[in-house]
């Protein structure tokens, strides 16, 4: 009898531990530095389509990288998405809405501040307690820091989140040399991985069915 009230003890125990969150979060970057500034149609429709498979409870940011990007006054649009349909549908129609307003008024940022931006990402998703953590950089990669902003040596702790980088187009000088579009790419996957995080890059914008 001792052993069943122990069992059934252990059972009960095992039975209010609580179940680790199932929703996604995902926080996306904007590069709106020089010529780069070009490109934000074609992250308009990154955003359309991480909106359309997003779910009731699950986070979504769009952040601009700019000067000093650890900032929340860089963030264009947020939402966590109501469970119900119709209020979260009303919420993902705001945001496009506030995106494509962005786009079509934004001016060329005149740094890149990447790390800020991934710190800024970082503390967001980890207040939201999501069960996915997705940090999605449109960016050639190539950070460029104002007079006095410090992030070499600012740790990244990026255990349980996936980094993808999008569109990450080539600059003049990788034309004549080829390396520094290489070693760029490979200096921040080497960076993710080091700080526990996954990484990933995808360039060809047609195939974004595995992105999410």
């Amino acid at each position: 009898m001792r052993a069943l009230i122990l069992a059934l003890a252990v059972l009960t125990l095992g039975g209010c531990t609580p179940t680790a969150p199932r929703n996604t979060g995902v926080y996306l970057l904007l590069d709106t530095s020089g010529t780069y500034s070009e490109e934000l149609k074609k992250a308009q429709s990154i955003i359309l389509y991480t909106l359309s498979k997003l779910q009731p409870t699950d986070s979504f940011a769009v952040a601009r990288i700019d000067t000093g990007s650890f900032s929340e006054k860089d963030i264009i649009a947020k939402a966590t998405f109501d469970d119900r349909p119709s209020t979260a549908n009303t919420q993902k129609r705001a945001f496009a809405d506030r995106i494509k307003s962005f786009v079509d008024t934004s001016q060329a940022a005149t740094h890149t501040d990447i790390t800020g931006g991934v710190l800024q990402a970082i503390e967001f998703l980890n207040e939201k307690n999501s069960g996915r953590k997705a940090i999605l950089i449109f960016s050639d990669l190539q950070e460029d820091l104002d007079k006095g902003y410090i992030r070499d040596k600012v740790p990244l702790n990026l255990e349980g989140f996936e980094v993808v980088a999008l569109n990450v187009t080539k600059l003049r000088s990788d034309n004549y040399d080829p390396r520094e579009y290489l070693a760029r790419v490979d200096a921040w996957r080497e960076r993710v991985e080091k700080s526990g995080g996954r990484w990933r890059m995808i360039n060809d914008l047609e195939r974004l069915d595995g992105l999410l």
